[in-house]
């Protein structure tokens, strides 16, 4: 029998060894043991793992080791596609680094004011963590001189490429100097960044963790197919009988965030709200009562969840299905970290099930089906809990003076029973004790809608908008923005500028045309008045676009529902696509369903109204 690998046998310095060991860090993880190594023996790593595998350490843990402190200028990079993961990757560098003197890390985010960060490079930052184009822009600005790094990391590649990002990360590559050491982490592989590895990075050593029993966060994952019952309903139903220490809740909307967090807080749970509206200050306090206790559900959007690390998460509940199976993957890593169990579970709308199956694909095994509730089980978890209320009460409590109370209750033609059974039905507040039986249930009617939905009918999908092998197009609005070609505005920066600010996954943006004074970008129907005003204060290369509404975009059946990522049109730049921000290949283009109420982006409302 051999002993198990530790810290101590990877080749890190003291220093380190110490602060890992001071945050109770014994076994490294799989991942760790592969890239530790090479990384400390200089080399180029290209790492393949799901979220929650431990990537943070396998990554910060050598490089960190071979920063100089005497050098007053940066030597590590890493780059994040969103800030709250920028925000967490410095913060366990700063942990990792506790015991070395001399070192500063830096944050850079877009949000942030600019006179902290450009305050924190000129005290001589060697590690530098942000965002794409945040990282970017300083570049421009002469306020961030990369002449001299020694080692830089693309954490969740993948996720970068999806937000539109990776035109910034090729720029900022091209800047690096010819020697230097390149890490990439990524879940999956499509052929955008696989083109970088091969432009950027030299023999890298390929550490691909499969997710097998041993390694696979320990995550029951399960569905309930909704009907009969009202989502919000059903949600509440498994919040009383789940055991949870903390819980995280998706939505497709930021608007559903706050509809469920109202819902959640009216039934009495410590509920809040985390989506891209928010102050960063207010999502990092947010997510500090949630670690601290005072809060036990975050309801939130993909984007705003991005980067969360709480060990108290076991449960995450998926109130909306995403779109691509990946999000899932990403989400449900919210919990089962670090050998920790954790329990996912899905609703899952009729029209929504080719969309599990993507999922069930991608996971390579099914997702078991989940009874809601019924209302023996939320009787008798109701009870069991007032039970052991009153077990509390009479363990703890000296209950001498409240019995002579109740003898003044008693009176000859009352019997003490029904007192007590008055007193439990006081007692019982809202959530009553006693509940009716359900209604029945037509469990025909889901064999049928999973028939329909195996075999549907051609000519529904047509008259719903959809079209076999292109995604389903949705009705787009067209807007205009006051910034053009003489501006320096390319297409990505539009995109980045509205899926960062707006919280809108990039494949829900359609066509942009650049003009020299102005462009025209189309959106999804419905766009809620908030957002068009933030749109309107947004910047692009530091100026604002100035949002305007111009009318129903026209239809074109040439285009397809993936306008950044299909194959076959040409972009402003003459060049075509080739899956950018997807790296999709043909036949394996995602399913998009707006034309369901509950599936759509946007709050609808009359465009009419808009109008006049």
């Amino acid at each position: 029998m051999t002993d198990k690998i530790t810290f101590n046998d990877l080749g890190l310095p003291e220093f380190i060894l110490k602060a890992v060991s001071d945050l109770g860090f014994e076994t490294p993880s799989p991942i760790q043991q592969a890239c530790i190594p090479a990384l400390l023996e200089g080399r180029d790593v290209l790492g393949m793992a799901q979220t929650g595998s431990g990537k943070t350490a396998a990554f910060s843990l050598p490089l960190l080791a071979k920063i100089d402190p005497a050098a007053k200028h940066p030597q590590l990079l890493v780059m994040a596609p969103t800030r709250e993961l920028a925000i967490q990757v410095a913060d366990a560098c700063e942990h990792f680094m506790k015991y070395a003197k001399g070192i500063h890390i830096v944050t850079l985010y877009g949000g942030q004011r600019y006179d902290i960060q450009l305050r924190a490079l000129k005290q001589g930052a060697q590690v530098v963590v942000g965002t794409p184009g945040r990282i970017l822009d300083h570049i421009h600005r002469n306020t961030l001189n990369l002449s001299e790094l020694k080692a830089i990391v693309l954490d969740e590649a993948d996720e970068m490429l999806r937000m539109g990002f990776i035109d910034d990360v090729e720029t900022v590559m091209a800047e690096l100097p010819e020697e230097h050491q390149t890490a990439l982490f990524s879940a999956t592989m499509p052929e955008p960044i696989r083109r970088i590895t091969k432009r950027f990075m030299n023999n890298p050593q390929e550490v691909k963790i499969k997710v097998n029993n041993d390694n696979a966060p320990d995550i029951e994952q399960n569905c309930w197919y909704v009907q009969g019952f009202r989502k919000n309903e059903a949600l509440l139903r498994f919040l009383e009988v789940e055991e949870f220490d903390a819980a995280i809740i998706f939505t497709r909307t930021k608007t559903g965030t706050l509809d469920v967090t109202e819902l959640l807080e009216k039934h009495g749970f410590r509920a809040a709200a985390l989506n891209g509206d928010m102050t960063q200050q207010l999502r990092e306090q947010t997510l500090d009562r949630l670690r601290n206790g005072s809060l036990d559900i975050v309801v939130a959007t993909d984007v705003a969840a991005r980067g969360i690390d709480i060990e108290r998460i076991s449960l995450v509940v998926n109130y909306d299905i995403p779109l691509d199976a990946e999000s899932y993957v990403h989400r449900i890593g919210r919990t089962g970290r670090a050998g920790r169990s954790g329990r996912a579970l899905l609703f899952v709308e009729p029209r929504e099930r080719r969309l599990l199956r993507n999922i069930e694909h991608l996971m390579k095994k099914p997702i078991n089906e989940v009874e809601l509730p019924n209302h023996e089980v939320l009787q008798a978890c109701r009870r069991k809990k007032f039970q052991d209320k009153i077990t509390k009460q009479l363990e703890h409590h000296d209950l001498e003076m409240y019995r002579s109370l109740l003898e003044d209750l008693f009176t000859a033609d009352q019997d003490q029973e029904d007192i007590a059974a008055a007193m439990l039905m006081l007692l019982q507040g809202k959530q009553k004790l006693i509940l009716p039986p359900d209604p029945p249930m037509d469990k025909r009617r889901r064999d049928r809608n999973d028939r329909v939905d195996r075999r549907e009918n051609p000519r529904s999908a047509e008259r719903r908008g959809e079209r076999k092998g292109y995604g389903t197009p949705q009705p787009m609005d067209l807007y205009r923005i006051e910034v053009g070609r003489a501006d320096g505005v390319e297409v990505r920066h539009i995109v980045g500028a509205i899926a960062n600010e707006g919280d809108i996954n990039s494949r829900y943006i359609g066509h942009i045309k650049l003009y020299d004074d102005y462009s025209t970008v189309e959106l999804p129907q419905g766009m809620p008045k908030e957002l068009l005003q933030q749109f309107g204060k947004t910047r692009v290369l530091n100026k604002q676009m100035q949002m305007s509404f111009m009318g129903a975009a026209q239809s074109d059946n040439r285009r397809s529902g993936n306008d950044f990522g299909g194959k076959g049109r040409r972009n402003e730049r003459g060049d075509r696509g080739q899956d950018r921000f997807r790296g999709e290949r043909n036949g394996e283009r995602r399913q998009r369903k707006f034309n369901d109420k509950n599936d759509r982006t946007f709050n609808e409302r009359d465009r009419r109204d808009r109008q006049h």
